[in-house]
């Protein structure tokens, strides 16, 4: 299917692996030059390698880590000076932090830093730009709002849903949409460690979701890319599970 985002550009977090990387890809597939951002360089050589080597177009890599302070602005400053602009911004870095209910606030503003404050920072540093364009798109990948446990990722993922939503009025009217996707069991290397047998991840997907099975990357990528390109300009403000029915509630 062409998404119509040929000569587009976007700038993904996380590419190294995962949703992240697998977005990326998805992306370059479409004719989009893609900005590759993670800690692990050798990994985003591997992406953009693979990138290269199905004749996309030649990604950009930014070898950061989300915890830097300075983190966002040198992202953005990296994105715009390899792409020259950056019209569609994938926010697909995090991480899982859980926590004991005596946890101290050091662990508690980890879990904030990585998973809500950078990508708000992140984000407001190249809206103004899609804005002034008249054409942009911010897809957040964001968490659970069914926590079992104390996770301070889950706590940031929900404050991503509702700052989401605040700016996604905000900035409608130039053009950007700013939409939320909450990923269910995707395959990933998070979660290869909390079920690291077959049979530990067959036995919750019986019991918890109704598709029977975990998701793969492509399979989340596939509603990113689309919220991502000009298909999808009357769509913004949303929270979209990818979950094989495993989100229990109706509304």
């Amino acid at each position: 299917m062409d998404f119509e985002l040929k000569a587009r550009t976007a700038l993904v977090t996380g590419a190294s692996q995962g949703i992240g990387r697998a977005i990326a890809v998805g992306l370059a597939r479409q004719g989009v030059r893609v900005a590759l951002v993670a800690r692990r360089r050798e990994l985003l050589e591997q992406v953009a390698a693979g990138i290269n080597a199905e004749g996309g177009p030649d990604p950009v890599i930014i070898e950061a880590d989300l915890y830097d302070e300075d983190a966002a602005l040198r992202i953005s400053d990296k994105a715009i000076a390899g792409l020259g602009r950056v019209d569609i911004l994938m926010n697909a870095g995090g991480g899982s932090r859980p926590i004991d209910f005596d946890a101290t606030s050091e662990q508690w503003m980890e879990g904030m830093v990585l998973n809500f404050f950078r990508i708000r920072e992140l984000t407001h540093a190249l809206v103004p730009s899609m804005r002034e364009n008249k054409w942009g798109r911010v897809i957040n990948i964001t968490g659970t709002s069914e926590p079992k446990i104390l996770n301070a990722a889950f706590s940031a993922k929900a404050a991503v849903h509702v700052w989401a939503k605040g700016l996604s009025r905000l900035v409608a009217a130039d053009g950007v949409t700013v939409n939320c996707i909450q990923p269910g069991r995707i395959r990933s290397e998070q979660i290869s460690k909390r079920y690291p047998t077959l049979e530990s991840e067959l036995e919750f997907a019986r019991e918890e979701i109704p598709a029977g099975r975990f998701g793969e990357p492509e399979e989340l990528a596939n509603l990113a890319i689309f919220l991502g390109s000009p298909l999808a300009s009357y769509i913004t403000g949303t929270v979209i599970p990818v979950d094989g029915g495993m989100y229990r509630f109706a509304f």
